[in-house]
């Protein structure tokens, strides 16, 4: 399974392995998609050790809640894409990354200044290259913020400086073309 195909037949095949608690499934869906999720928590949560820590998180709940999984409703990838992003957004709102992002850490100066290991999550995995490429400048910005980085709208506002309306109108212009692309 070198590439995510949606719903392909090898993946739906794995995902009903995953239903019977196929262990050598799961080690095959860690090996598949684990580069992907930490790249994505990793460009949320801004910390390798907690971004390693969310990955094993999210893996055990896509685990626990493989049952939940549909194909009709949408795209495995997306589903496991969905599971590690709220994973990391739930984390970056805990008491403990606030106090802890308050004290402006070492390792956080550091990040900032190297970047991080991974160039991010690898979209054309996941299919969205394309359509993100479809998108006007300022909806592909504001998609890149709210769904790769998690950020909010009001964060996107103080963070980069533009008002929040503007960045309330920017979202519901994204939204308006993805539908189109998507339709």
């Amino acid at each position: 399974m070198n590439s995510v195909v949606r719903n392909s037949e090898e993946e739906l095949a794995l995902v009903e392995r995953l239903k019977q608690h196929d262990e050598k499934a799961f080690a095959i869906l860690y090996d598949a998609y684990a580069p992907i999720l930490y790249g994505l928590i990793v460009r949320i949560v801004r910390n390798y050790a907690d971004a390693e820590n969310l990955l094993q998180d999210s893996f055990v709940k896509s685990w626990l809640h493989i049952d939940q999984f549909t194909p009709e409703k949408g795209c495995f990838s997306t589903w496991l894409i969905n599971i590690a992003r709220n994973t990391a957004i739930d984390f970056t709102r805990s008491k403990y990354y606030l106090t802890r992002d308050a004290n402006q850490n070492l390792e956080k100066i550091v990040f900032n200044e190297l970047g991080p290991k991974t160039t991010g999550i690898v979209i054309e995995t996941i299919g969205l290259s394309g359509h993100l490429e479809k998108l006007s400048p300022q909806a592909r910005q504001i998609i890149e913020w709210m769904y790769f980085e998690g950020f909010t709208q009001q964060e996107i506002s103080e963070t980069h400086g533009i008002p929040l309306g503007t960045v309330k109108s920017r979202t519901r212009l994204a939204l308006k073309e993805l539908r189109e692309i998507f339709s």
